[in-house]
This record gives structure tokens, C-alpha cells and sequence, in this order.
């Protein structure tokens, strides 16, 4: 059986993507592709690292990709996780089932925002 594959979108495959990514190959394990991208972007951000590494959830050696045309048409499901990403995602082929779940960006804001949205 071939595995289902996620991808995880946001403006920048800074913070949000990275963590969802993160939590879904902790949640998921092998048994799924995970994959987490950007419109642009924006490098990883150190505050997401170390949000996640506080529920012993390593992301460290994540990189900030843009999105991947191959990924997303082989995609099982694309999760936007803002509306910048939901407005601006590709055109994906009808087999390639897409859901919004908005989260606030907690780039630039103090960690306690960092922690929330890691929770959501």
C-alpha cells in the first residue's frame, strides 16, 4: 500500500508549516508522507524550533522550502495554514483533496505566542 501524502502550506515555511509538519510525523509516523512548504520562503524560524523541541519534537534539521509542483500533485491533502497560502495556492488537480486551518502567525511576536499556536 502506498502511503497518503500531507503537505502543509503557509506564506513563508517559517513557523506554521513547520510545526503542523513537525506534529504530523509525530502523530503520523511512517505510515505517511509529511511535507511542509511556502509561497515564499522565510528560513526556519529558531523560536518554532524551539517550541517544538519542548514537547520533544525535533524540526532542527527542517528546511524552508518553496512549494513543489511534483509534491502537491501527488498530494493526498494540502492544509493551508493561512489565507495568505489559501488565496494563493497553486491550482491543485481534482484528486488532491485541500482544507484551510487558519493560524495566527506568531512570527515576530513574544514566545507565549509561539507556545499557543504550537498547541492549536
Amino acid at each position: 500500500m502506498d502511503k497518503k501524502t500531507i503537505y502543509f502550506i503557509c506564506t513563508g515555511n517559517s513557523c506554521r508549516s513547520q510545526m503542523a509538519e513537525g506534529w504530523g510525523k509525530e502523530i503520523l509516523g511512517e505510515d505517511w508522507n509529511i511535507y511542509s512548504a511556502g509561497i515564499e520562503t522565510h528560513g526556519v524560524n529558531p523560536k518554532a524550533i524551539e517550541a517544538m523541541k519542548e514537547v520533544d519534537i525535533d524540526i532542527s534539521n527542517h528546511t524552508s522550502d518553496l512549494i513543489d509542483s511534483d509534491i502537491l500533485k501527488q498530494s493526498d491533502l494540502v492544509v493551508t495554514l493561512c489565507s495568505d497560502a489559501d488565496d494563493n495556492c497553486p491550482i491543485l488537480p481534482p484528486n488532491v483533496k485541500k482544507e484551510h486551518w487558519g493560524f495566527d502567525d506568531p512570527a515576530g511576536k513574544e514566545w507565549p505566542e509561539f507556545q499557543r499556536v504550537r498547541d492549536e
